[in-house]
């Protein structure tokens, strides 16, 4: 029995690499950020809202999501960047990540469990588990239907 499945991968951080499986992935688009209307009293890891197919999407700032700085904190402030659409469940939400690597298959058998050690408190609720690539880094996989649910945005869908 294959137990591989393909995944996105996308930087997360300055350094890290991170992956969400591409059953809920519905697109990726390039995002200006100046076409994002601002919602005041949300929490800071909501970016705004984008027109997408004439649809209103939220759009999620992954990293301060997950407890990495903010995009706005680094020197190389970008003004676009890449949206993953996730869809579950009639659901839609977008996730802005600095840059899309590639379309990768990992075998979930050899998936580890996450632990407590190694991710931070904001992560953990997101996380199916991490596994070791051949360069040795650890590579964190992401669970879309946390992220969909997450308590953060569900009184706003």
């Amino acid at each position: 029995m294959d137990s591989s499945e393909k995944f996105l991968s996308f930087n997360l951080g300055i350094k890290n690499t991170a992956i969400i499986s591409l059953e809920n992935v519905t697109e990726i688009l390039p995002v200006s950020l100046n076409e994002v209307c601002c919602v005041p009293q949300m929490p800071s890891c909501v970016f705004g809202i984008y027109n997408w197919r004439g649809e209103m999407l939220w759009l999620i700032d992954l990293e301060a999501m997950l407890g990495y700085l903010p995009y706005s904190y680094g020197s190389n402030f970008v003004s676009k960047m890449m949206a993953i659409i996730l869809e579950k469940e009639g659901k839609s939400l977008g996730l802005l990540v600095r840059q899309i690597m590639d379309i990768e298959e990992f075998n979930l058998e050899k998936m580890k469990p996450p632990s407590p050690e190694l991710v931070s408190q904001e992560v953990a609720p997101f996380l199916q588990g991490y596994f070791i690539n051949s360069s040795e880094e650890m590579i964190v996989n992401l669970d879309a239907s946390a992220i969909i649910q997450s308590p953060l945005w569900s009184i706003h869908n």
